[in-house]
């Protein structure tokens, strides 16, 4: 299928759950809640993982990227998977950037349900297999405690020591008082099971059968699409044919 047609799709299946209201639970990213890559396509071939991350990262820290390259001459092939720190940010990614473009080429969005990273090669750069391997997402600063800090945690411990020896001097007193107030043992108390809610099964066996349903809806809408694109070639070209017909015959009027 066309790229642009999967754009225009992709689209149409957003505007209609606006327009419906439909529930996240019910939506067509639900299929890929599992998953926090997406694929993004189309975007000029000068672009390097630095300014994809800088404009994907505007929903969400990005952890992951895999710039497909070719292997013998290094250059960008135009698409890449890019992995996000929470998977709602894709989401977010999908609905906003699909369709977009990016110096002049739209680009596509997509959700990736099972992402497999590539395999490592003999001729692979150190560069890419530490992005690859470690991410790109930025490392948390760990900075030695200062000696301010040490004293003030000292005075926390201590005055939480205190406290804890306070607390427990009550407890003590409250328990002598209930005893000598109540010295009968208290009745047990009994709990109640918690009975299966068979509703549930019949909910999450539904969610499912939604989500068959979008995917049908989709192959359905995606069959339409292709149907009426073959049916405007095949009238552009007969009237190209009629066109021919009515030149041949004005030239053999004229003969």
């Amino acid at each position: 299928m066309n790229p642009l047609t999967k754009v225009k799709l992709i689209n149409e299946l957003n505007e209609r759950e606006a327009d419906l209201g439909v529930n996240e639970s019910v939506s067509w990213h639900s299929e890929y809640r599992d998953s926090a890559w997406i694929f993004v396509g189309g975007f000029p071939y000068e672009l390097s993982e630095g300014d994809l991350i800088c404009v994907f990262s505007q929903y969400g820290e990005i952890v992951n990227i895999n710039l497909v390259r070719d292997k013998k001459t290094g250059k960008s092939k135009g698409f890449c998977f890019v992995c996000y720190e929470d998977q709602r940010s894709t989401i977010l990614a999908v609905d906003n950037f699909n369709g977009i473009k990016i110096k002049g080429r739209t680009i596509r969005v997509d959700h990736v349900k099972n992402y497999r990273p590539p395999k490592d090669g003999e001729d692979i750069d150190d560069v890419t297999k530490r992005l690859r391997e470690d991410g790109c997402a930025p490392a948390a600063p760990s900075a030695p405690p200062s000696s301010s800090e040490e004293d003030e945690l000292s005075v926390i411990s201590v005055k939480k020591a205190k406290k804890d020896k306070k607390d427990k001097k009550k407890k003590k007193k409250k328990e002598k008082k209930r005893s000598r107030a109540s010295p009968s043992p208290p009745p047990p108390i009994r709990v109640k099971e918690e009975k299966q809610d068979s509703a549930y099964d019949k909910y999450a066996s539904g969610g499912a059968e939604n989500g068959h349903e979008t995917e049908r809806r989709r192959d359905r809408e995606r069959r339409r699409e292709t149907d009426r694109d073959g049916e405007r070639r095949r009238e552009t070209e007969r009237e190209r044919e009629d066109r021919r017909r009515e030149e041949r015959r004005r030239e053999a009027d004229r003969r």
